[in-house]
């Protein structure tokens, strides 16, 4: 795809995010088929705003994550600060047609890791990070159908983020945990109790993380110091609807909470 081509389904898709609106998929002219081309378009969102690229997340870590979205492996998306929430906070009474929320574990990090031509290894990513975070993530899509379109499009719709609630650090020494065993309770107070595992997570949060590095590396694009990578739902996606309170509680990891509008 040429520089316009890029921009101008950059601009769509993010004028029906701030819309609320959906298009049934990319018009055929300016439609990605690669996934490099995806992330390029994605990459313009950081034009759309005057903050710094506050992080990333991560989609389809899980079978069941992939197939619900229609894809063979895991995606990233930027997070954008203006679309982040501090845990406690509320999320915009807005149109969502996912209506879900995600109990994810998020890693910040201590120091850059850029592009290389040799990937990243779980040790070297885990040394280059800073905290761990109990977190909630909130996806949405700008299409009709998400489930059809195929993973360069979902690429380029920034891997259906929409909003991203963080809580504190742990202060935890979390380096001494299992992850893959660490549970994780998500409720919709007094609606849904779900529990999940760090091993729903790509087999292990710090594997999903480590994918993230190497992706980015992949596409010539640094991790770096300060930002935030989640990680994708470890407990089955929760249901919501207005004026919800929903917990990601991780146990001796913290706890995030938010309410919908």
């Amino acid at each position: 795809m040429d520089n316009i081509a890029i921009q101008r389904a950059s601009d769509l898709l993010y004028a029906h995010w701030i819309a609320g609106s959906v298009i049934t998929e990319l018009p055929i002219d300016i439609r990605p088929e690669i996934r490099s081309d995806g992330y390029a378009i994605q990459a313009r969102l950081e034009t759309k705003t005057q903050r710094q690229l506050y992080g990333w997340k991560i989609a389809a870590t899980s079978q069941a994550g992939q197939a619900h979205i229609g894809v063979n492996g895991p995606i990233a998306g930027r997070i954008l600060a203006d679309r982040v929430i501090p845990s406690g906070g509320m999320v915009p009474d807005a149109p969502n047609r996912m209506a879900v929320a995600e109990a994810e574990f998020a890693f910040q990090m201590s120091r850059d890791l850029g592009p290389r031509s040799v990937p990243y290894s779980v040790e070297e990513v885990l040394a280059a990070v800073a905290t761990v975070h109990a977190a909630i993530e909130v996806p949405d899509s700008r299409y009709e159908d998400f489930t059809s379109v195929g993973a360069p499009q979902l690429i380029a719709d920034n891997a259906c983020a929409h909003y991203f609630v963080l809580a504190e650090a742990t202060a935890t020494d979390w380096r001494s945990l299992d992850l893959t065993k660490h549970r994780v309770v998500g409720r919709v107070e007094g609606k849904t109790e779900r529990e999940g595992f760090g091993r729903n997570v790509l087999g292990d949060p710090r594997f999903a993380l480590t994918w993230l590095a190497n992706e980015l590396s992949g596409l010539g694009v640094a991790l770096r110091a300060g930002q935030i990578v989640t990680t994708g739902a470890c407990v089955p996606p929760l249901d919501i609807t207005s004026g919800d309170l929903v917990t990601a509680d991780f146990g001796l990891l913290g706890v995030a909470t938010v309410r919908f509008a």
